[in-house]
């Protein structure tokens, strides 16, 4: 499903226009990346999932089209873990 496409679809279930369903998600993703760059970043949605911000350490790695190995610079990045009602839909 595209952004478009969700768009379409909220602002059908909500009965609002698209322009509004549109700056309904923008503000939701907006929302969500100032929580996750907080130092213990986290969004918990009860029913769908939780989002957090994980720390990675730095470590080798290796160049798959050479075998060369590289170094990995530490990094953060985000982790999605799905609620129990969530996973139950699937």
């Amino acid at each position: 499903m595209t952004k478009a496409e969700l768009v379409e679809k909220m602002a059908k279930d909500a009965g609002i226009s698209k322009a509004a369903a549109n700056k309904a998600l923008d503000s939701f993703g907006d929302t969500v990346k100032k929580a996750l760059k907080k130092k213990d970043g986290k969004v918990t949605l009860v029913g769908f999932g939780t989002f957090s911000k994980v720390h990675r350490k730095a470590r080798k790695g290796r160049n798959p089209q050479t075998g060369a190995t590289i170094n990995i610079k530490a990094s953060n990045t985000v982790k999605f873990k799905p609620g129990k009602a969530l996973k139950n839909t699937i």
